[in-house]
């Protein structure tokens, strides 16, 4: 197979097939930008070997293309951006990483690699999976007879791989993962994106090295953990690493979810396998630039389906009467989510607090389409929720897991119901960001008190008068209602506003 004309659509593959033959160097596109070529996916990752000095090669294609070049001594790589084409691999900036062919071998308690030149044979040995070992040859002027620019060196068969998609390492999968074990995640990452199997001895393999994911760096586990999560399908992913043994190393708060009991004829349902259908819920809702905001990005709404009902085995109790209950699992769970967050490594900020927010929310929703609505209670919610409420009902929504087609039509009637009450109080009231007018500064001021408990607890007073409608949220309807409940309890005015 050969892509000579594929790589003409793309000015930068002749650049450095010029300058590849001009150093007297061969040169290979190889490794993920290929794979995505033949499977007509986008991509702007672009990774070159070259039989030699892969820095030599990045400076003189970066001075014909007069665009600076980023070295990394240390590595033996350089990279440089060059524009793209507007094709199908999208337009704006290609990423070009240039390094020169190399064989590794590793010690058993490290993934990383001792490092020696090699041969373009010796490189795509060390590739992860044989449809990542594909290679595409960028030179015009080879030494080699009967060699072709554009041509396709598929050693271990990736092209057909990929026809059958299948994920399978080139070489013994046991030394492939004992090597390097990130590339277990990999396996199951690449599956879960591609919705391709793995191979059964590759897979068995993942089963008998599992232990060794204790060697890799967390930061570098849940990034792999997050494209998981982000995948088409990611549930599918999930059941990969489960049955591999490797979620109980990386997630063992999530296996806890699994599993059915049951007492006296009365059962719950599978907690892990509905968390996994509330999150390809999310990530197949219809209509997902709905939800957008300010605080939320489509990563963090998955997560926060992933960790919804994560404190539920904490929780559960059995009642004779009324079954299975897990009362408290939303806000202990909103509980958990810093040291979840903390352990996996993701960031302690506004994400973890949209996560825990929706957490803590996602029965609330819920809880107000099955009673009659009140102005007070879509008001709480409103200021609970503030700017992530567009994602805590695309959460509730996601929640909606019954078999029962009727009912999960019912519910998703009444979340309508609910969104347009919403949407119609919002307008009227403004209370996405509400502060009550009646501030504790402005109560100390009025009646002369220090900080003090009973400062407190006339605000929350003010504060529950206000969501429930008593008055507006406004000085001149909130400030008589302020010296009204003073002198309930004995408080005289020290000041009085001009506009009472």
């Amino acid at each position: 197979m050969n892509f000579s004309d594929t790589l003409h659509k793309n000015p930068v593959f002749d650049v450095i097939a010029q300058q590849a033959d001009a150093l007297g160097l061969q040169a290979y596109v190889i490794g993920g930008f290929v794979r995505d070529l033949v499977l007509g996916r986008p991509s702007k990752d672009i990774d070159v070997v070259c039989i030699g000095s892969g820095i030599a090669l990045a400076e003189a294609v970066g001075k014909a293309l007069r665009t600076n070049v980023s070295v990394f001594p240390n590595f033996g790589t350089a990279m440089l951006k060059a524009t793209a084409p507007a094709n199908r691999h999208g337009d704006g900036d290609w990423e070009v990483e240039f390094v020169g062919a190399r064989k590794e071998s590793y010690r058993s308690e490290s993934r990383k690699p001792i490092v020696e030149d090699g041969t373009l044979e010796d490189d795509q040995n060390r590739r992860d999976f044989t449809i990542n070992a594909m290679g595409i040859r960028l030179n015009r002027n080879s030494p080699q007879p009967g060699a072709e620019y554009g041509e396709l060196l598929d050693p271990f068969g990736g092209l057909k791989d990929i026809k059958r998609k299948i994920i399978r390492t080139p070489l013994n999968p046991d030394i492939t993962f004992s090597d390097d074990p990130l590339r277990m995640m990999r396996a199951i990452r690449f599956a879960s994106q591609l919705n391709f199997d793995i191979e059964p001895d590759t897979f068995d393999a993942i089963v008998r090295m599992n232990e060794r994911i204790t060697i890799v760096s967390r930061e570098r586990v849940t990034d792999e953990l997050n494209k998981i999560i982000l995948s088409p399908t990611p549930s599918y992913g999930f059941k990969l690493l489960y049955h591999a043994g490797l979620l109980d190393r990386i997630f063992p708060e999530l296996i806890a979810l699994k599993g059915v009991e049951t007492i006296e004829g009365k059962g719950h349902k599978d907690n892990f396998y509905h968390t996994l259908q509330v999150l390809d819920n999310i990530a197949n809702r219809a209509n997902p630039t709905k939800y957008a905001s300010e605080a939320e990005n489509e990563l963090w709404l998955r997560w926060a389906a992933l960790l919804h009902d994560i404190a539920k085995p904490a929780t559960k109790r059995f009642d004779q009467k009324v079954g299975w209950t897990f009362h408290g699992h939303e806000d202990l769970g909103a509980r958990w989510v810093p040291g979840i967050f903390r352990t996996m490594k993701l960031p302690l900020n506004e994400h973890m607090r949209f996560v825990q927010r929706l957490v803590r929310l996602h029965l609330r929703p819920i809880a107000l389409t099955k009673e009659q609505i009140t102005d007070s209670a879509l008001r709480r919610l409103l200021v609970d929720a503030g700017e992530d409420l567009e994602g805590l009902m695309a959460l509730c929504r996601a929640d909606i897991t019954s078999k029962n087609y009727e009912r999960v039509q019912k519910h998703l009637r009444n979340f309508d119901r609910v969104e347009r009450k919403l949407h119609d109080l919002e307008e009227r009231d403004k209370l996405r960001s509400f502060q009550p007018v009646i501030t504790g500064e402005l109560i100390m001021e009025t009646f002369g008190l220090p900080p003090s408990r009973e400062v407190g607890e006339i605000k929350s007073i003010m504060r529950e008068a206000i969501l429930d409608g008593v008055v507006t949220n406004s000085l001149e309807a909130a400030y008589p209602f302020l010296l009204d409940e003073g002198r309930k309890r004995g408080l005289i005015p020290k000041t009085v506003k001009n506009d009472e």
